[in-house]
């Protein structure tokens, strides 16, 4: 299995302490040997992915995001981001759900969902919960999904949304606008030669909240096909 080498810990420690163009520029050959590790990480766990699931996303190159930070509306006006990361599309309007890795030091995971649902698709979910929110439930309750990311998470409402009543009894469901789930690893956990098999097992073990989710998203109220 492609491991993640602790050189390319180590290098997003270096580009946190000294996160200027200059230096990047003279530790540019470092940077492409690194960025060639993270490449062939996602290549194989891509590969690993396209076992159990069907993606859009052609390689892992492709799946990395730019380590060049866009400044012009930031308020972090340093270049770069001190982070390997990357997301992985699913095939078709029938598969909903996006999955992404992290890899920073203290603070490297695994997460997939729905970061920024289009404002009929969170209608369209919240009138699921509020008919039926029993399936998530069950599937949010379950071992595998415990175990693995804890709890649903994203940003919430603080009160009901528009058009949904109070006392329903999804209300805690209905005022998410965001359906996120996430497993954090340790650095050693990242530089152990499985990090790959347990990046995939936790991406595997969100297809039944994507499978759900995706149900929801193409059938109408009346649970018809779109």
């Amino acid at each position: 299995m492609t491991k993640i080498q602790a050189s390319a810990i180590e290098f997003l420690k270096l580009i946190k302490r000294n996160n200027n163009r200059d230096w990047f520029n003279a530790h540019k050959d470092r940077y492409l040997i690194e960025h060639a590790n993270i490449i062939s990480f996602a290549d194989e766990l891509l590969a690993m992915m396209n076992k159990h699931d069907v993606l859009e996303t052609v390689s892992g190159k492709k799946s990395l995001h730019r380590i060049y930070r866009d400044t012009r509306f930031a308020k972090d006006k340093t270049p770069f981001k001190p982070v390997w990361s990357g997301s992985f599309a699913r095939a078709t309007k029938q598969r909903r759900g996006g999955y992404y890795f992290h890899i920073e030091p203290g603070n490297s995971f695994v997460g997939g969902g729905f970061w920024a649902p289009e404002p009929h698709d969170l209608k369209r979910i919240r009138e699921e919960f509020a008919y039926d929110a029993a399936p998530l439930r069950k599937i949010v309750k379950s071992k595998a999904f415990v175990s693995n990311f804890g709890s649903l998470m994203g940003e919430q409402v603080k009160t009901s949304p528009k058009g949904f009543d109070a006392s329903n009894p999804a209300i805690d469901l209905i005022r998410y606008k965001q359906f996120l789930v996430m497993k954090s690893f340790t650095d050693k956990e990242v530089m152990s030669d499985n990090f790959v098999k347990q990046a995939n097992d936790a991406f595997k073990n969100m297809r039944p909240f994507f499978d759900y989710m995706s149900e929801v998203l193409t059938t109408d109220v009346n649970g018809i096909q779109m």
